[in-house]
């Protein structure tokens, strides 16, 4: 619905250029000259050549946003994984550093799903 109501505000406006701006204008591009075109498909032309740039300005920035996001994410899962690495690493020396205190020849055994 809210598409509906922009698009006749839309319509409604270029309505209104094509009414009160209907001079024949010549209309220069470097070496090439166009003659006798309305000034209101240069305004609308103008408009749409805006959007479209600012357009493909937003999806270079929405890229490399991602891009750089993609990277961080890849850092925090090694620091997860290096974390989880310490954890399990301080388990078995706590486990060893217990065994040694009762002077224990037991030895435990590993545990791989241990943190």
């Amino acid at each position: 619905m809210l598409n509906l109501i922009f698009l006749l505000v839309v319509g409604s406006a270029m309505v209104y250029l094509s009414q009160n701006n209907l001079m024949l204008v010549p209309l220069h591009l470097g070496t090439y000259t166009f003659s006798d075109i309305p000034l209101f498909y240069i305004i609308i032309g103008s408009i749409i050549t805006g959007l479209g740039l600012a357009f493909l300005i937003y999806l270079f920035n929405s890229i490399f946003t991602a891009i750089s996001i993609h990277g961080k994410d890849n850092k925090i899962k090694q620091g997860n994984s290096d974390i989880v690495s310490l954890t399990k690493r301080i388990h078995q020396l706590e486990l060893e550093n217990e065994r040694l205190k009762n002077n224990s020849t037991v030895i435990e055994p590993q545990d791989n799903n241990a943190l």
